[in-house]
């Protein structure tokens, strides 16, 4: 075919604007779409869903990272994120995450995430979940949900009413329950583990000890840290929060505090990436060890905290009681003693890390993922995957 571009008309001005308009919007869409895929390729995803539904107003996203060790299971998050570009990126870093978690903690399941792009006070209501819960349904048991940030057990009971593939529902309906509870324990073991590598002994006795963010699993680590006698701090945006904090005794201080104040231990349980270029050199503590996930921004921030000297106990591996205690009604009648058993192995597990990243002198988070991608790899081989 031949084209005469001396014939060759541009559109008017005005179609012209809107047409490259339009196909500028739709190319940066296909750019984003592209570097979804290349992140997924780099990290070895398996799959990413999104989830639309106009009449109920869900819009969700699904990733599955890696079932080697089983069907993938993580929490649905419920959190007005600024675009779905942010909730992409941060339902796929959270489903790796959950697949390391689970494989360091020894239980048969791969890593999945959920996130639905709503605000929790005020979009949250049984149409959003149960149609969240018919997209799960669609997977197949691919991908098992529970409970994250903006959930409750008593939510799990709507997505429950259109899929079987839910974990941590109340116990009163035969389920595991608050996640919280063993987070929390879980959490205020990898601050022993840590405590003993750095000082020598585990005793907790007038550390200080600052939460950034006081939910759930901190209020849940707090209640074990009170009867060591720490000296806790907290700190949160929500003030029901700081107030909870306050009913039990514990020193609140302003968020912007938080890098300027002097502490034995850090305890990051809000959202990640909060170990950032900005925050590590400000940071005034020995030990990093909380609840939140994903607590480094990138990869390369695990080294530098190890130049600082802080021991660093990887946000997966100490946070693993959520997940732990989920895997404990996968299949079978779930038993509390038996969760509590295997959370408790996190001192052990968090010790293990903390030895490899001595040996091999490398940052804690390197060897938390090297212990994860050894029990994967060989798994995988086993299958012949």
């Amino acid at each position: 075919m031949y084209l005469d571009l001396n014939s060759y008309r541009l559109p008017s001005y005005s179609f012209f604007h809107l047409w490259t308009t339009i196909n500028t919007e739709l190319l940066e869409k296909i750019i984003t779409d592209m570097k979804h895929l290349e992140y997924m390729r780099e990290f070895d995803h398996e799959q990413l869903v999104f989830c639309n539904e106009q009449s109920t107003g869900l819009k969700s996203l699904i990733a599955i990272h890696d079932t080697t060790l089983g069907p993938s299971c993580g929490g649905v998050r419920i959190w007005p994120y600024k675009s779905e570009n942010d909730a992409a990126m941060d339902v796929l870093r959270l489903s790796r995450a959950m697949t390391y978690k689970s494989a360091v903690a020894g239980i048969p399941l791969g890593g999945g995430k959920a996130v639905i792009i709503a605000d929790s006070h005020k979009d949250k209501n049984e149409a959003l979940l149960r149609a969240f819960g018919k997209h799960v349904d669609t997977l197949g048991g691919r991908y098992i949900t529970t409970e994250d940030v903006g959930m409750t057990p008593a939510d799990l009971e709507f997505i429950a009413e259109e899929t079987n593939h839910v974990v941590g529902l109340p116990q009163s309906s035969g389920g595991s329950g608050d996640t919280s509870e063993m987070t929390g324990l879980g959490v205020y073991l990898g601050m022993k583990a840590a405590a003993k590598s750095k000082w020598g002994n585990d005793n907790l006795d007038g550390k200080t000890i600052v939460f950034q963010g006081f939910g759930n699993v901190a209020y849940n680590t707090s209640l074990h840290l009170i009867k060591e006698q720490a000296r806790l701090i907290a700190s949160d945006i929500n003030p029901i929060a700081v107030e909870k904090a306050k009913s039990l005794g514990i020193k609140t201080i302003e968020p912007n505090d938080i890098f300027e104040t002097d502490m034995d231990i850090f305890s990051p349980c809000a959202l990640g990436g909060i170990l950032n270029d900005e925050t590590i050199p400000r940071l005034k503590c020995s030990i990093i060890a909380g609840g939140a996930n994903n607590q480094l921004l990138e990869e390369r921030h695990g080294y530098d905290i190890q130049k600082k000297g802080i021991i660093y106990a990887p946000d997966y591996i100490i946070n693993a009681g959520g997940i732990i205690n989920a895997s404990c009604e996968v299949g079978i009648k779930y038993n509390a003693e038996r969760s509590k058993a295997i959370t408790e192995k996190i001192y052990y597990s968090t010790l293990e890390v903390i030895s490899i990243s001595n040996k091999q002198s490398i940052p804690t988070s390197v060897a938390a993922d090297k212990l994860a991608e050894k029990r994967i790899h060989s798994v995988r081989s086993i299958k012949n995957l």
